[in-house]
């Protein structure tokens, strides 16, 4: 069976999906409104991924989450209406586990990085292990108060993978091509 992870549709620019640090030299316009994301937390991008050797700003992130039960739960809080999830999929068994690994993303108000255990081997077998969000991952996002910032993917384990992610590997959430 195909284990799938989960990107973000956006706008498509060249041939791969880039990471943040790729994107200020290839698409400052995409770089910069990316970067508008991390605005509140800056410190973020410098934050170590330990298994790769790099920072958060030189991965490209994947979920091995489907995003419906993430923004439904989001939508029980209150905080977002009704929205409709363009994603892309990959095949996980497409990656190569020498530039990826797993991080077992938990929540944290103060934005610390997350210490060398919380990284693990990657391997499509510990990502479809990880594709049901946990009870507390749930619970967290349908129990946000008004003043909580929105970060959907807090306690969703993330499959961060180094570099580029050539373009054709990914499929609409229909199942076909993603086209330029």
């Amino acid at each position: 069976m195909t284990t799938l992870l989960y990107k973000a549709a956006g706008d498509i620019h060249g041939d791969d999906i880039l990471p943040l640090n790729q994107l200020r030299t290839h698409y400052p316009d995409i770089y910069a409104r990316e970067l508008g994301k991390y605005a509140a937390r800056l410190e973020t991008l410098k934050n170590p991924v330990y298994p790769l050797g790099c920072c958060w700003a030189d991965v490209v992130f994947l979920s091995p989450v489907h995003p419906a039960p993430i923004f439904a739960a989001l939508q029980q809080s209150g905080r977002i209406g009704p929205v409709v999830i363009d994603y892309w999929t990959l095949d996980a068994a497409l990656l190569d586990p020498a530039n990826t690994c797993i991080l077992l993303k938990r929540h944290d108000p103060e934005l610390r990085p997350q210490p060398p255990e919380d990284f693990v081997p990657y391997t499509p077998e510990a990502a479809a292990a990880l594709s049901t969000p946990s009870d507390r991952a749930l619970d967290r996002l349908r129990n946000l108060n008004p003043t909580e910032p929105l970060y959907p993917w807090a306690d969703i384990p993330h499959v961060l993978h180094r570099g580029p992610i050539p373009l054709t590997l990914f499929r609409t959430s229909g199942g076909g091509p993603v086209e330029r």
